[in-house]
């Protein structure tokens, strides 16, 4: 079976949520992630805080530099993942809209072969 990443992605920008769709987002992606246990596909996932919590590490000739905010400049961020192990892509593609009917876009990424050695 492959490995597949279902990236959440957010729009900076974009009205918050209020209380209350957070709460409905927060349900139906847990009842999603149970569901994903429950077939045995879910591998990982998480949330993660807001992008201008980055700090971005760089090494160029040999010395290192530390910088806040995300990598991309770009108004569209990475919200939250999962890994899944799925049989090929349509199963991996089935999960997405189910995330993305929850909690927003989803990209869809096979791991590269050479990572599941």
């Amino acid at each position: 079976m492959k490995q597949y990443l279902l990236s959440v992605h957010v729009v900076e920008g974009e009205p918050a949520m209020s209380d209350e769709e957070t709460e409905v987002v927060f349900a139906e992606t847990g009842r999603i992630n149970d569901e994903m246990r429950a077939a045995g596909v879910w591998v990982f996932g998480g949330g993660l805080v807001s992008s201008e919590s980055a700090t971005v590490v760089r090494i160029e000739n040999g010395s290192t530099t530390m910088s806040d905010g995300p990598f991309a400049e770009t108004k569209e961020h990475l919200a939250g993942f999962w890994v899944l192990r799925c049989a090929d892509l349509d199963q991996a593609l089935a999960w997405a809209e189910k995330c993305a009917a929850a909690c927003g876009p989803i990209e869809v990424r096979p791991f590269d072969d050479l990572s599941q050695a």
